[in-house]
């Protein structure tokens, strides 16, 4: 008799429920992106790596199909109607199919004060992260229409929905309950599609996403409030891994959480209950 151990019986049933699925990912070159893609892959899924940097997606890709998954580039703006449009129609005249949309892609943008925050740097922080959020959905949720239906998650944070304490960081954290919004208004939209939409609000991860932060005037914005140490339970201060967002995310995209609609998950150790 053979006997089929529990992790072997756990990767057969990933790949049963993401099996000759499609995922479109946006940021899918680095960090939550990056990692939400691979694994998608990993159980299975045909991703479509959607990014600016060609480069990055390219190795991506390159990592996927060293490890058994495929997929294929979609270079485009997230905060450009056309170039989105292109691009999901490009995938699905692939694969005639779209189950699952991870809206991960996004920037921290300029946080500083009220009074010093210009005009332009506001505009560019609602473009990428609140326009291409709903850019990516405009697009998208057609496709997933025609499919019968699938899973939609939209990469938020805890900034904006439990915690308002970083420094300047108003029109970042704008975008993010705006994202947040989206996902609880269009949960009630597109249920009667059999499409199910939630988000996850990730604390701090260890990504690259701080390269595109810049900070003036922290001192006028900063509350004066001094944070315990190891202000992440429980890590005792570490941050996350991009990896272990993209669990939750693949979870959410599964047919485990068939149930599961219009929900925030946070994944920050416990640090938004600290602030």
């Amino acid at each position: 008799m053979n006997l089929v151990s529990e992790p072997e019986i756990m990767a057969t049933e990933n790949k049963m429920q993401s099996s000759d699925t499609v995922a479109l990912i946006t940021g899918a070159g680095s960090g939550i992106g990056k990692a939400t893609a691979t694994l998608l892959a990993k159980r299975g899924s045909y991703v479509g790596l959607l990014g600016r940097n060609e480069e990055e997606l390219l190795e991506t890709l390159n990592e996927i199909r060293a490890d058994g998954g495929d997929g294929m580039v979609l270079t485009a703006d997230i905060a450009d109607s056309k170039e989105m449009r292109v691009a999901a129609d490009r995938l699905f005249a692939v694969r005639g199919r779209l189950d699952s949309v991870v809206a991960s892609a996004g920037v921290n943008g300029v946080w500083a004060p009220i009074d010093d925050l210009t005009p332009e740097e506001w505009d560019k922080t609602i473009a990428i992260n609140l326009r291409g959020t709903y850019l990516t959905l405009h697009h998208t949720v057609p496709k997933m229409k025609q499919t019968g239906g699938g899973a939609i998650v939209v990469v938020s944070s805890i900034n904006g929905t439990r915690t308002f304490t970083s420094p300047g960081a108003t029109a970042y954290s704008a975008t993010k309950a705006g994202q947040l919004a989206m996902v609880q208004q269009l949960a009630l939209e597109l249920g009667r599609h059999q499409i199910r939409i939630n988000a996850v609000c990730p604390g701090k991860i260890d990504t690259e996403i701080s390269d595109n932060t810049a900070q003036r005037g922290k001192e006028e914005t900063e509350i004066p409030v001094i944070w315990p140490e190891g202000d992440i339970p429980l890590t005792q201060g570490a941050a996350g891994k991009a990896q272990d967002v993209a669990e939750v995310i693949a979870f959410l995209c599964s047919s485990g959480a068939r149930h599961v609609t219009g929900s925030p998950v946070w994944i920050d150790g416990g640090q938004s209950l600290l602030r």
